[in-house]
């Protein structure tokens, strides 16, 4: 990570939620320029809706969620937009368009946003490409790609545009061992080549805990830890060293709440 400690993105004790559902509850946390943050936690935390907040797509109910110090729930919508552009997102699976090539689909954003010819788009593409390994798949089509390279397309037409911040929202997902490996190099590695931020939504703690700078563990609504993963390993939190161990006993437990066996089954007839 680079010396610097500015906040590229912040919460600040910001609450949110779907109808009478809080999903998050008063939380403040800090995403460092030059960064690579993993926000991890059981399924249905709010992991996935803190990326939506930083991009966006939801606002706060309440606090704050700031991108390079602008309040973005303030925005209006041309504001909204110009934030946009300065962030990528790699879907989980890669979510590539099916009907045009590996080229087409990371060239897309470059003509979609911008005025240059395309011959320098064609420079930019197959330098995006070679930056993930697949200049040479330029003109296949993502049917004929395994998981691994689709993912890895998806990364080449997230940093088209030279974003600030790259979100990925379960990017080791369905992946095989070595797919996998090699997903979590590239973007520790494209993060510190490019100068990027980057902010990781996964459950796999293995290779997270590797590549990561800052692990945030949600539960129930609110930071169960936060820190270096060699602080967040060494928490005490029972819930923590839960997820960590991925220990079956602990607070999160295997059976959804309802009444005993005894209760359920005791007007039971056969």
């Amino acid at each position: 990570m680079n010396e610097t400690t500015h906040s590229l993105a912040e919460l600040r004790d910001v609450t949110f939620g779907y109808d009478e559902r809080t999903i998050v509850d008063g939380v403040s946390l800090s995403i460092i320029q030059g960064s690579v943050t993993a926000i991890m936690g059981a399924s249905g935390g709010g992991k996935t809706t803190l990326m939506r907040l930083m991009a966006g797509q939801v606002k706060a109910h309440s606090g704050q969620v700031l991108f390079d110090g602008q309040d973005v729930g303030q925005l209006d919508p041309r504001g909204l937009y110009a934030v946009r552009r300065k962030m990528g997102m790699l879907y989980q699976f890669g979510a590539l368009f099916t009907d045009i090539s590996v080229f087409d689909n990371v060239a897309f954003a470059l003509r979609e946003h911008t005025d240059l010819p395309e011959a320098l788009i064609r420079d930019i593409v197959l330098m995006k490409l070679h930056a993930v390994g697949l200049r040479g798949a330029r003109d296949l089509m993502p049917s004929q790609l395994s998981g691994g390279m689709a993912r890895r397309v998806a990364l080449a037409r997230a940093i088209a545009l030279d974003p600030q911040l790259i979100m990925y929202d379960e990017p080791f997902a369905g992946l095989d061992p070595i797919s996998l490996g090699t997903a979590a190099r590239l973007i520790r590695d494209l993060n510190d080549t490019l100068g990027l931020t980057s902010v990781i939504v996964s459950h796999d703690v293995d290779e997270t805990f590797q590549i990561a700078d800052q692990i945030i563990i949600l539960a129930n609504g609110h930071i169960a830890a936060q820190g270096t993963p060699q602080e967040v390993r060494a928490s005490t939190d029972p819930l923590v060293q839960q997820f960590v161990t991925a220990s079956p006993e602990g607070p999160v437990r295997f059976h959804y709440p309802g009444p005993s066996v005894a209760e359920d089954f005791a007007g039971v007839t056969r």
